[in-house]
């Protein structure tokens, strides 16, 4: 039964990915003409990822994130430039890299004692926010030392981490909301 759980939440995951690389994120912001949305400089894949993790666990956030790098790297165009092979030499690689240790951070904790509340759910899609962006700038760090970027690194810091970064951390607040909801609609109690 926990195999069927662990791949369900799986492909539930993959697919929540998938459709928030769609979705690019928006604010509401009240106006002159009523109520207008302001683009934010992010799509939904890391909320649903971190969403994934809060809900179903580590296994099948891990799983999900597996399947979605595989996916753009071997099948499909799914990432924010395309996909391939090539896509490994970019920049924005050390991001999707980090996909895994956030999925399998946040996972864990939210099975930890006490993950019941809100304020809990959104420390923990924080620290792996933290976690993903870490291996991001690791990627660039690195990259940068070795001169693969040329030498725009200031441009990619800010347009990599320092730009995204107060959007993602608003929807760690939202994912938080949600994934309670969902876990107390499919009974999922921590330890």
């Amino acid at each position: 039964m926990r195999a069927l759980a662990n791949w369900t939440g799986a492909v539930a995951g993959l697919l929540l990915i998938l459709t928030g690389g769609l979705i690019q994120a928006a604010l509401p912001v009240p106006g002159a003409a009523g109520v207008q949305l302001v683009s934010l400089p992010i799509t939904l894949q890391v909320p649903a990822l971190l969403l994934t993790a809060l809900v179903c666990g580590p296994r099948p956030a891990l799983l999900a994130g597996v399947a979605y790098i595989s996916l753009g790297l071997f099948q499909l165009p799914v990432f924010h430039t395309g996909g391939g092979l090539a896509y490994l030499l970019d920049p924005g690689f050390g991001y999707l890299a980090g996909f895994l240790p956030a999925a399998w951070v946040t996972g864990r904790l939210a099975r930890q004692q006490g993950m019941d509340n809100v304020l809990s759910l959104a420390m923990a899609a924080l620290v792996g926010l933290a976690v993903l962006q870490l291996c991001g700038l690791a990627n660039l760090l690195l990259g940068g030392l070795a001169g693969r970027w040329g030498g725009g690194l200031p441009q990619l810091l800010l347009s990599y981490s320092v730009g995204p970064l107060l959007p993602q951390v608003l929807l760690c607040c939202a994912v938080a909301v949600l994934a309670r909801g969902l876990r107390r609609l499919l009974l999922i109690e921590a330890p």
